[in-house]
């Protein structure tokens, strides 16, 4: 399978194509920005195209980022890879920045949980927590920094996100210590893909993902939290 990957929710504008045969990007480029994302995204996704050496055509499906994230970003994403897909006749699917940042290290952690944060700001952050095989442990939500910290109890996590050091600064000191803390400013644009390839393009709808109240709802797994709960 062949995905066009796009990344625009928070400070990096990322594309790339993803060859699941192959098991390996073809092509990728990202650039770092906290704005200037509507100007940056549609010249950058020609040169990953024409790095990549296929057409539009050639794709299987387009994979975008749906947030948490900058509410402009988001949209930028959205609208980009929903015109590329609607003209080029390929499903379009979304998956969360939360699950990004967590997919390189499930299945890996083992028996360690993993926490995605995002900067939410006003001293709150987007969190996640799955455990090693990605099952659930809490699922997205928008919480105080003090309430996140709370997930200490699940044991000593891997953390990750753009807002590692926020946590890091006040983690407990009668808490395990994370075994891992990596500080990335964006999701890594490969397991967007990788993500995007292994969804239902029938549940996996390319909609903003913004975290209110209402939207978070559990999972049952690393897959259901690549993707967003219906808005009502």
């Amino acid at each position: 399978m062949l995905i066009l990957a796009i990344d625009t929710a928070l400070d990096a504008c990322a594309a790339g194509v993803l060859d699941t045969d192959a098991g390996r990007m073809i092509a990728r480029e990202s650039l770092a920005m906290k704005r200037g994302h509507a100007e940056a995204l549609m010249p950058l996704i020609a040169r990953v195209i024409k790095a990549s050496g296929l057409g539009f055509a050639g794709l299987d499906r387009i994979a975008v980022t749906t947030g948490p994230g900058s509410f402009t970003g988001v949209r930028v994403g959205l609208s980009a890879a929903r015109g590329l897909a609607l003209a080029a006749g390929k499903p379009v699917v979304g998956v969360t920045t939360l699950a990004a940042y967590a997919a390189p290290i499930v299945n890996e952690a083992g028996e360690h949980p993993v926490i995605s944060v995002i900067d939410a700001r006003h001293d709150h952050v987007y969190l996640q927590v799955v455990a090693g095989n990605g099952s659930s442990l809490l699922w997205p939500r928008l919480a105080p920094v003090e309430e996140a910290l709370d997930a200490a109890r699940f044991g000593a996590p891997y953390l990750v996100g753009n807002a590692v050091k926020i946590l890091g600064q006040r983690w407990p000191s009668d808490a395990p210590a994370p075994i891992q803390a990596d500080a990335q400013p964006a999701p890594d644009i490969a397991w967007v893909g990788w993500l995007g390839a292994a969804v239902n393009p029938d549940t996996a709808a390319a909609r903003p993902y913004y975290l209110r109240a209402p939207d978070a709802r559990p999972q049952k797994d690393m897959l259901r939290q690549a993707t967003q709960p219906s808005e009502p």
